[in-house]
């Protein structure tokens, strides 16, 4: 086996927010040397790799170059250059995820287009090159409200994704390639980790189920164990098996599903990262998704994914109204109650909606954690000064 540790390996990471940062806590117990690129001299990274670049992720020369320095490349972010990725893959630079996947998962009609090509259960869906294509296609009858408008590129944290009931609904979303999804009126949004190293092990982590905040559109609970019927966790994490053995995936692949009223499952989307849903792993799990990721990208056998006690997660967004220097008010209120463990990302600036860290709250009892969770959620404030 490759020496790793206390050595002369390099890993290099693209992206250097809150995912990288936790990753390195788990690089940092290894001693594996980490080097960072992130267009933010600022990035909750930048104090604490090895180290860190400074450069754009979508700029062939700045990612190439970059992947010039290190042993084997991997991202905490899939908006990235992936021709640079292909070149350097060809010039033998282990890469993990492959370039080849994050090309697809990058692009959501190309991610939905996978689905329906390998049978993978989803909602169904029309391509649209440009809105004005979209526009035109309800005119003529071939679409029909309500549905969920997705952008193609660039969508994050609720961005790019719109329910669109009418057609002045329409107005003001940005130009470019799209898909309308049929609405899926569903009880349930869930997720699976499923982790797969080099070997071809391959784990998945138990069903979550995912509270979602009714403006914002992003996570504001992850709820381990799901409360749902065994039947449906085992179906989940069948569906996630499948969408990471289609993929050939290596790495972390993250599975966002619904869960029908019929109990059916289907993949709303993937992310091929460690993920918001799986950060209550850090402290009710054996082995924390970073962790898992590590493992699994440098071929190393995979952890236990077993929880040791109930988890649920709290995102910590911007309080609405507050742009500026960030203030966490009441922390110490909250650090009070017992397994409740806060983690802060080192984004100094707060706006609304931006996630700026999250608290997990661990118990024996999955609905005492959630009556705490709520607790923490109306008492921590993040606002600005």
């Amino acid at each position: 086996m490759k020496n790793y540790f206390s050595s002369n390996f390099k890993l290099g990471v693209l992206g250097g927010g809150q995912l990288g940062k936790m990753l390195l806590t788990e690089t940092q117990k290894l001693d594996i040397y980490t080097s960072i690129l992130d267009k933010s001299e600022d990035a909750p990274c930048a104090q604490i790799c090895n180290e860190f670049h400074l450069g754009d992720l979508l700029d062939y020369d700045t990612v190439y170059n970059f992947g010039k320095t290190v042993d084997l490349l991997t991202i905490e972010i899939e908006n990235v250059n992936i021709d640079a990725l292909d070149q350097l893959q060809k010039e033998g630079l282990p890469i993990y995820p492959k370039p080849e996947n994050l090309r697809v998962i990058q692009n959501k009609a190309q991610q939905k287009k996978f689905y329906k090509d390998h049978n993978i259960p989803t909602a169904d869906f029309t391509h649209f090159a440009y809105l004005e294509e979209l526009k035109h296609s309800y005119e003529n009858g071939l679409v029909e409200f309500p549905f969920v408008w997705k952008s193609a590129r660039f969508g994050y944290d609720g961005n790019g994704v719109k329910v669109v009931k009418n057609y002045a609904d329409l107005e003001g979303l940005p130009e470019g390639e799209c898909i309308a999804e049929k609405l899926v009126p569903f009880k349930n949004e869930l997720a699976v980790i499923v982790a797969r190293n080099q070997k071809g092990e391959i784990k998945t982590y138990p069903v979550v189920e995912m509270e979602f905040h009714p403006e914002a559109n992003q996570v504001e609970y992850v709820i381990c164990p799901a409360r749902i019927d065994d039947a449906v966790a085992k179906k989940a994490r069948e569906v996630a098996l499948k969408v990471a053995d289609e993929f050939g995936f290596i790495g972390l692949l993250a599975v966002e599903m619904f869960q029908t009223q019929e109990d059916e499952i289907l993949v709303n989307e993937a992310a091929p990262r460690t993920h918001n849903s799986g950060h209550y792993t850090i402290e009710a799990s054996y082995t924390s998704q970073f962790e898992q990721h590590v493992r699994s990208i440098l071929n190393l056998p995979l952890g236990n994914t077993d929880s040791k006690v109930a988890g649920i997660m709290v995102n910590l967004v911007g309080a609405e109204g507050h742009t500026g220097d960030v203030i966490y008010e009441n922390m110490e209120n909250i650090l009070e109650i017992e397994g409740v463990t806060p983690h802060i990302y080192g984004k100094k600036h707060t706006k609304p909606f931006r996630k700026m860290g999250h608290v997990t709250i661990v118990n024996e009892d999955i609905n005492k954690a959630r009556a705490l969770a709520q607790q923490v959620k109306e008492t921590v404030k993040v606002i600005s000064k």
